[in-house]
């Protein structure tokens, strides 16, 4: 017991001394992860969100952040900020010395960005506008940005690396993560002191290996496997899987899914890389295998023991037949590579699922 007290004490001192790293959408599913690994890695995070993705828990903090601070046994800062709040930004930079800034926030729905695309338009790029000309007045130069791979467009070869062409986006969320890479491109280049990461993400599943923390999307999931555990978990009746006359496998849409974690583990991998005054660099986060809808939802099946029900439903618009990564750039001059396989990312997520039925709005997470 003294040793683990004095491993707490020096932990939170050490805690304190950290490098100050702003997260923004820290309170969501990704961002939420990379407050774990960025804790676990000795920077201290300072997190904001607007909550329109994290569900609201005990004193007005995200629940995520919460039960992460149970699982290290640590506080977190949080500020409840909206992007958009020009001047609530600059008070938070007044406030804090940040040495770099990871963001998350913004909106990420494809099919939604399709139906509404001035609201992302608005959203999406007024809110990085506002983050990097408050960064550019108070100093901070070193930024990790949560980009996608739907800046690819319709892959025009596969797997797909960091020199396929970019900005023929299928849809209007995916180009509005084409235009914030160019606006930080065209930063970096403009003033040389600035470092900044672009991941383009793959598909994140799976959750933390403590099921306190997972995806836990508000109303209807726009992702497969989010839909696929609330199925198997009896809260929805069946799966829609949106087309099955694709040039693929079995005729659904194939996709590189990766573990959350891996993840989050790559964005730690990205900011020590800001330490080399690295300029602009891009990188892929997958893990290089593509597996279709069907077969997502057979890894599920074995990862519950329940059937899970399915209907084929008319392709949705904006998606593409196959997208997989080439993710061998980040491995070299990153030192990162996913560990975690198929079946361990539809473990951790059931294992999310089954302890939270309901997700963050549970009374707390069941035995």
């Amino acid at each position: 017991m003294l040793y683990q007290l004095s491993y707490r004490r020096t932990y939170k001192q050490a805690f304190r001394m950290a490098q100050k790293v702003l997260v923004t959408g820290g309170g969501g599913y990704i961002g939420s992860h990379c407050v774990v690994e960025l804790i676990e890695a000795g920077f201290c995070p300072v997190v904001i969100d607007n909550f329109s993705n994290a569900v609201r828990g005990e004193g007005d903090v995200p629940e995520s952040l919460r039960r992460i601070e149970k699982i290290l046994d640590t506080s977190i800062e949080f500020h409840e900020l909206d992007l958009l709040d020009r001047p609530g930004l600059e008070k938070l930079f007044k406030l804090h010395s940040f040495s770099a800034v990871m963001h998350f926030a913004g909106l990420k729905a494809v099919g939604e960005s399709v139906e509404q695309p001035l609201r992302y338009y608005r959203v999406n790029l007024t809110a990085t506008m506002n983050l990097l000309e408050v960064m550019q007045t108070h100093g901070v130069r070193n930024l990790v940005f949560s980009s996608s791979a739907t800046v690819y467009g319709d892959p025009q070869r596969l797997p797909i690396d960091e020199q396929h062409p970019v900005g023929g986006c299928t849809n209007p969320y995916g180009k509005t993560k084409y235009f914030i890479e160019e606006m930080i491109m065209d930063q970096c280049k403009a003033e040389k002191d600035w470092n900044a990461v672009l991941l383009r993400y793959f598909n994140p599943i799976g959750a933390h290996s403590s099921g306190l923390i997972g995806e836990d999307p508000q109303g209807i999931p726009n992702n497969l496997l989010p839909y696929v555990a609330q199925v198997a978990i009896g809260r929805r009746k069946h799966l829609n899987v949106f087309g099955n006359d694709y040039d693929t496998i079995d005729g659904t849409g194939v996709r590189d899914y990766i573990h959350v974690v891996d993840l989050a583990k790559g964005h730690i991998a990205a900011l020590k890389k800001l330490k080399d005054n690295c300029g602009c660099k891009v990188y892929n986060l997958g893990t290089g295998t593509g597996y279709s809808v069907l077969q997502m939802v057979k890894a599920m099946e074995k990862a519950s023991g329940r059937e899970i029900m399915y209907l084929i439903a008319p392709r949705r618009g904006g998606d593409v037949a196959s997208c997989y990564a080439d993710p061998r750039l980040a491995e070299k001059e990153l030192g990162w590579k996913a560990d975690f396989d198929l079946e361990r990312m539809c473990k951790d997520l059931w294992h999310w699922q089954s302890k939270n039925p309901t997700g963050f709005t549970n009374n707390g997470p069941s035995s």
